[in-house]
């Protein structure tokens, strides 16, 4: 068995842990290559085989991958190491969201010293584009989809819009439920949390924090790619090849 490649949630820790030292590499012998060693068996991603690997994300794996984040930097005179496209494509988010994406990692670290991400369920829709298999390393979108399966807060949710007399349709795209299906799709939307967890952190819901969003627009929302791992309804809709109409 080979070691499993880096997922996702690991290389936004591990690119924080760069930036954080001013975009340098950090030595095996640091203490802070150490504790995300540790960290890193620590999360609920891995199989005891892969745990029991010798190296499993050791602390010279470690130290070599914060190599990578320094010497693929653009700005980075020297060589680049040679390193997987999952871990260019953190690297390009870091570079344009800087901010954003060490606070995700702040989120992993919070909610693992609080056992909280070990106790997490998988979620049935986290599924590859096959819809074959679980995909791994996605702490922060799996407590987000936690966290939006509230059945209390969709219902809040739900009945603000019907009494604010707006259309029960997606957000997105304007897709009605009730107009497409009739009877059987009466009262019926998915709802979503407007703002990213790993910027909102562990907050109370507001009514104001949720969209109403289609099945499709939903999933796209969370769709998972290489340092990409959310986007919002707005964000979302600009990506939309065919302009959203909302029903006359």
């Amino acid at each position: 068995m080979r070691i499993p490649a880096w997922t996702e949630d690991e290389l936004v820790l591990a690119g924080a842990l760069v930036v954080e030292n001013g975009w340098k590499e950090l030595r095996t012998g640091a203490r802070e290559v150490h504790e995300l060693s540790g960290l890193l068996r620590a999360l609920p991603l891995h199989s005891p085989e892969a745990l029991a690997l010798p190296g499993f994300r050791s602390p010279d794996s470690v130290s070599r991958k914060t190599t990578d984040f320094m010497t693929n930097h653009p700005d980075y005179p020297g060589k680049a190491t040679r390193c997987g496209k999952p871990t260019l494509l953190m690297i390009r988010a870091f570079l344009r969201r800087e901010a954003e994406m060490v606070q995700a990692a702040r989120v992993l670290r919070d909610t693992m010293d609080s056992g909280e991400m070990q106790l997490l369920p998988r979620q049935p829709d986290e599924v590859d584009e096959t819809g074959a298999a679980a995909v791994e390393g996605r702490l922060l979108v799996r407590r987000a989809l936690i966290r939006e399966r509230d059945p209390k807060l969709r219902l809040r949710k739900i009945r603000q819009l019907q009494k604010s007399g707006r259309p029960l349709s997606c957000e997105v795209c304007a897709f009605d439920f009730f107009r497409a299906y009739g009877d059987l799709g009466r009262d019926y939307i998915e709802v979503h949390h407007i703002t990213p967890l790993h910027v909102s952190g562990t907050t109370e819901t507001r009514l104001e924090d949720l969209a109403c969003l289609c099945a499709n627009c939903h999933r796209m929302c969370h769709r998972n790619r290489p340092g990409e791992s959310w986007r919002t309804p707005e964000s979302l809709r600009t990506l939309m090849r065919v302009p959203a109409t909302r029903p006359q």
